[in-house]
Formats: C-alpha cells, sequence, structure tokens
C-alpha cells in the first residue's frame, strides 16, 4: 500500500487539519501517517486556541515516522512558527522527501489568524522551494505575491509569478467569490485550467486541507500532477455535495460519503 504524511496541525472538531487529511487520505486509497506541529481548541465557529508543539518534538514525529514507513508523498499544512517551518524543511532535505504538496494555511474559514507575519517570510523561504505543488486560495496568493486578484487573468498572472519565485506548480484555488470554483493550476510543464461547479453549500470548513491530501494521495499512488489535481476536485465535490452539516458555524465536509 502507498503511503503518506501530513504535517499539520490538529482539528480538535475534526472538519480540518490533521484529522481531516487523515479521513481524506484514507478514503482516497493510501495509508495516512501524521506529525502534528500544533493542537487547536477550534470548533465550526472559530479557533479559541493555539499550543504549538516544540521544534524538537515536530522533528523527533517526522524522524520516527519516516525512518521506519517512509511515505510516497508529502502533505504539510498549518505551521505557525519560523522555527517549526525550518524543521519540516530540514527534514525534507535531510530525508529526500518526494511528492511534497504545501498548503501555505494562513486564514482558517471562520477567518482566524493561523500563522504570525514573521513565519511567512520562513514559508517563502525555506519551504515553499522544496514542493512539487503548492496550493493557496486567493487571499494567500495575494500575500505570496502582494498583488490584488480580482480577476480570472489576475490568477493566471499570480500563479506564473509564484511558480517563478519559488520554482514549483502553484494551483490557484478560485473560491472566496471570484468564480465557480475554477482553480488554475501552473507550472514547468502545465499551464491548466480545472473547471468546477459551484456547489450550494456553506459547510466547508477544511475544504483547503482536504484538497491537498486528495492531492498528495494521488501522487503517492503514481499519477502525475495534472491527473492528481483532477481526481482531488472530483473527491471533494463529491464530499461537499454529500450536504453533511453539522455546528452551528461552517461545518465539514462528508469526508466518508462513500460509506453513508
Amino acid at each position: 500500500m502507498k503511503t503518506a504524511l501530513t504535517i499539520a496541525g490538529s482539528d480538535s472538531c475534526g472538519g480540518a487539519g490533521i484529522q481531516a487529511d487523515i479521513k481524506t487520505m484514507t478514503m482516497n486509497g493510501v495509508y495516512a501517517m501524521s506529525a502534528v506541529t500544533a493542537l487547536t481548541a477550534q470548533n465550526t465557529t472559530g479557533v479559541s486556541d493555539i499550543m504549538e508543539v516544540t521544534p524538537e518534538f515536530l522533528e523527533e514525529q517526522i524522524k520516527s515516522v519516516v525512518t521506519d514507513i517512509f511515505p510516497d508523498a508529502v502533505k504539510t499544512g498549518m505551521v505557525s512558527s519560523t522555527a517549526l517551518i525550518k524543521v519540516i524543511a530540514k527534514s525534507i532535505k535531510t530525508y529526500s522527501l518526494k511528492n511534497v504538496v504545501v498548503d501555505p494555511v494562513m486564514v482558517a474559514t471562520s477567518g482566524a489568524r493561523l500563522i504570525g507575519e514573521g513565519a511567512i517570510d520562513a514559508l517563502k523561504t525555506e519551504l515553499l522551494p522544496l514542493a512539487m505543488v503548492i496550493t493557496p486560495n486567493i487571499p494567500e496568493a495575494e500575500v505570496l505575491t502582494g498583488q490584488k486578484i480580482s480577476s480570472e487573468s489576475d490568477m493566471e498572472k499570480a500563479a506564473r509569478q509564484i511558480s517563478s519565485e519559488f520554482g514549483c506548480a502553484v494551483l490557484i484555488k478560485g473560491g472566496h467569490n471570484l468564480n465557480d470554483a475554477n482553480d488554475f493550476l501552473f507550472g514547468k510543464s502545465c499551464s491548466r485550467w480545472f473547471k468546477g461547479r459551484r456547489i450550494e453549500n456553506p459547510n466547508t470548513h477544511g475544504t483547503g486541507c482536504t484538497l491537498s491530501s486528495a492531492i498528495a494521495s494521488n501522487l503517492a499512488k503514481g499519477f502525475s500532477l495534472e491527473e492528481s489535481v483532477e481526481k482531488a476536485k472530483e473527491y471533494i465535490s463529491l464530499a461537499l455535495g454529500a450536504m453533511l452539516d453539522l455546528g452551528s458555524g461552517s461545518g465539514p465536509l462528508m469526508h466518508n460519503f462513500i460509506l453513508k
């Protein structure tokens, strides 16, 4: 069986973060492993507290996993400090980790800020250059480029800028009311729009985590980047379309829709 490692924060309500990643990887047919960057106290209405692990403990988690069960792909999510970002980057290089998908998580669906200002520079210099693909949403792409994105043409320009600066492929997610869930993928060997259908479901907690984990899962199984994105978008559409409705805020997807 193919394997995938998620390096991300825990979500106590189970809709995003490590919990969403493990559910997604499992439902996409790979064996999921994890290294936790932080514990969060959160639910569908917001994040009330965050407690980071120490850099030393994160490094030990990653070492314990990869020296025993080497991952076929790695996904990174919420990493809120420079020290933790440097540990992840060091580990990727030390163990020659492959098929690295970076979800540059900066803001939760609820609007809570999840990353410190200083960590953004570390993300740019340390981690993004090691990725195969990064998956920013529009607000995150605006932070990475310093440019306002208000059209599909702007998305294409931003993707080219990010790819050129960091040397990785970029999938800019077109939600946030810009278009009907159309995403743009750009890299050295790809330039493609993935057309999506907007699903009228207000419960979108964890969509970014889910998409990046599904991409990593399919890369682990040997699919190309374009194929992996296509399969991931289909999975997330079905998970959203199952119309799970939990909590009083922005609820989670139904990751296990196949089993209902």
